[in-house]
């Protein structure tokens, strides 16, 4: 893999591209599997619900957002978690979505390995993923969703400037 695709952390490596994987060749002991949302979810794939389904046994966290969380549910990866999604009653007629009593309407879900969110929670989807997987300390990830969550000046308003606090304050682009 590409070391200019990689960010080092004492705790963790993040690559942010795979093209040199195909599915079945993504490791299983990377970390973190992010199943971006959207509309391209309406497929029928054994290689993907296998590859969701060893990445969960394996303890493996996956994320899934929007239109992926459909695809989980689709294919009978929903129904031992708590989890949410856009709306339960997309998946009316998935014969193998069963557990209705596990959906919780909420932005974000988390019951490990999975995380799940609707496709309205991209900043609560990733606050909890970075605390997942450790990315920072709680308090510096709490800081950049507020920061994004509000705008500058309203999180200026509220928390005073980061930059004239000279705080440290990792901004990432979400």
């Amino acid at each position: 893999m590409d070391n200019q695709n990689c960010f080092h952390s004492k705790n963790y490596t993040l690559h942010w591209w795979f093209s040199d994987y195909s599915i079945n060749e993504i490791p299983l002991e990377t970390e973190l599997l992010v199943l971006i949302g959207g509309n391209s979810w309406h497929i029928n794939s054994l290689e993907i619900t296998n590859l969701i389904k060893n990445r969960l046994v394996a303890g493996k966290t996956v994320a899934a957002i929007c239109g992926a969380v459909d695809f989980l549910a689709k294919n009978d990866l929903l129904n031992d978690k708590k989890h949410t999604g856009n709306s339960v009653y997309l998946w009316q007629s998935y014969e193998q979505y069963t557990k209705l009593s596990r959906f919780l309407e909420e932005q974000v879900v988390g019951d490990e390995p999975l995380i799940t969110a609707n496709g309205t929670a991209t900043l609560e989807f990733i606050n909890q993923v970075m605390k997942t997987v450790h990315a920072l300390p709680v308090d510096q990830i709490d800081k950049i969703t507020n920061l994004h969550n509000l705008g500058f000046y309203k999180y200026c308003d509220k928390f005073g400037n980061p930059y004239a606090q000279r705080m440290s304050l990792h901004l990432f682009m979400i």
